[in-house]
């Protein structure tokens, strides 16, 4: 059974409501779409109110580590696969 996704690290309840709301309710689920895509549901969906944090948050949880402690050039090329096609 997969971990409910608010049980995972850097990512609570409202983060879950949020991914919830485009079809990411485990982490099996987050795993499966991938940080990227699931930073870009949220875009669509919620616009200004996901910031980048949430990019870095969910990747981090896929790694298992706090999301601070992600490299620069991971958070630099996960910002730009997310950008890419979204303008």
């Amino acid at each position: 059974m997969s971990i409910r996704i608010e049980s995972m690290r850097n990512l609570g309840p409202a983060t879950a409501r949020m991914l919830g709301e485009v079809d990411i309710l485990s982490e099996d689920d987050l795993r499966i779409v991938g940080a990227v895509e699931a930073y870009r549901r949220l875009k669509f969906r919620f616009g200004r109110h996901v910031t980048v944090v949430a990019l870095y948050a969910m990747e981090a949880a896929i790694r298992g580590c706090d999301w601070r402690k992600l490299d620069s050039d991971i958070k630099d090329h996960l910002l730009r696969q997310a950008c890419h096609d979204m303008h």
